[in-house]
């Protein structure tokens, strides 16, 4: 009886919170990420059909008015570099996946954690510290201004 109760009033919350509340309160970098995780990943992807790494990067970045290069080799170049210890979100993070050199890149979004377009799964979030990742990361890069991490940070309401 008690779990059947606790389903019921589970079931109403989520009916009654109406659409628009999804999502409030969050910072509007998370709610634009949100928007499109699960996002198939497509190879030279850049809209919402389909994204590689860079691509969802360029997606993201474009909504605050921020222009990056296209590939994540290129991104790792821009802004000023990021120790893991002082990332924070909006930061990029970038990883050697093919042995290669920088072939990977997502944004960091806090808790240790990332969104990037995994060429498996598409848009996820994924953590610094699982183990594939961890194995490969490479370097973080700080790209936005003050004024546009502010931006990023403020709630939707």
């Amino acid at each position: 009886m008690k779990k059947t109760i606790i389903a019921i009033v589970g079931a109403l919350a989520v009916f009654t919170s109406g659409a628009g509340s999804v999502y409030a309160d969050q910072p509007k970098l998370t709610a634009s990420v949100n928007e499109v995780v699960g996002t198939p990943y497509k190879w030279g992807g850049t809209t919402t059909d389909g994204f590689d790494c860079s691509g969802f990067i360029l997606h993201i970045f474009k909504q605050f008015d921020v222009k990056l290069p296209r590939t994540s080799k290129t991104q790792a170049n821009t802004g000023e570099k990021v120790e893991k210890d002082d990332l924070r979100p909006g930061d990029l993070v970038f990883f050697n996946t093919d042995g290669k050199g920088i072939s990977h890149a997502g944004i960091y979004v806090g808790d240790g954690n990332f969104a990037h377009s995994s060429s498996s799964k598409g848009v996820r979030i994924s953590g610094l510290s699982d183990s594939y990742y961890k194995k490969r990361y490479v370097t973080a890069r700080r790209v936005v201004s003050e004024q546009v991490y502010k931006s990023m940070m403020n709630s939707i309401h």
